[in-house]
């Protein structure tokens, strides 16, 4: 793929059902779990609708949705300084190992290194994930000594 067929952009309202559709195949492959639609609808509605939460990214091949990412905001003031998480990265099956990724990670690493008030970028992957954790540290990002903790309870 060449680097002029690929355009990355910020998502809009009309993205919302690749966005949606997206979010629940990344769920049931990378870690077979199921999702609500209606849940998964009105939580990438809300995104879309207040920045705050989270900016979309989407690759865009020839007009078509190929590839997306989010990335949420953490402050640190350790670092006094905003981390941009990466989230909900995927690429339709099909369009793999083409480089997408590649360019959706460079356009957000872009833009962050362009602003005084972030200080990094970070992500969380499925430990069995091992084709992304290979993609990503490909890309130079390491893993980190922190592991990751939660209660979550939205999932039984």
């Amino acid at each position: 793929m060449s680097s002029f067929d690929l355009r990355i952009r910020a998502a809009a309202a009309d993205d919302l059902a690749a966005i949606v559709a997206f979010n629940i195949a990344l769920a049931r492959e990378s870690e077979d779990i199921t999702l609500d639609p209606t849940t998964v609808y009105d939580g990438v509605w809300a995104g879309l609708a207040d920045p705050g939460r989270g900016l979309y990214f989407l690759a865009e091949e020839n007009g078509r949705v190929i590839g997306q990412t989010m990335v949420t905001l953490e402050w640190s003031d350790w670092r006094n300084g905003f981390f941009w998480w990466i989230q909900s990265v995927y690429v339709e099956p099909a369009c793999r190992r083409r480089g997408v990724f590649r360019r959706l990670y460079q356009h957000i690493r872009a833009l962050a290194r362009e602003r005084d008030d972030v200080c990094g970028l970070r992500l969380y992957v499925y430990d069995k994930n091992v084709n992304a954790i290979k993609t990503y540290r490909i890309l130079g990002m390491k893993q980190t000594d922190y592991l990751l903790c939660e209660e979550d309870w939205s999932r039984p």
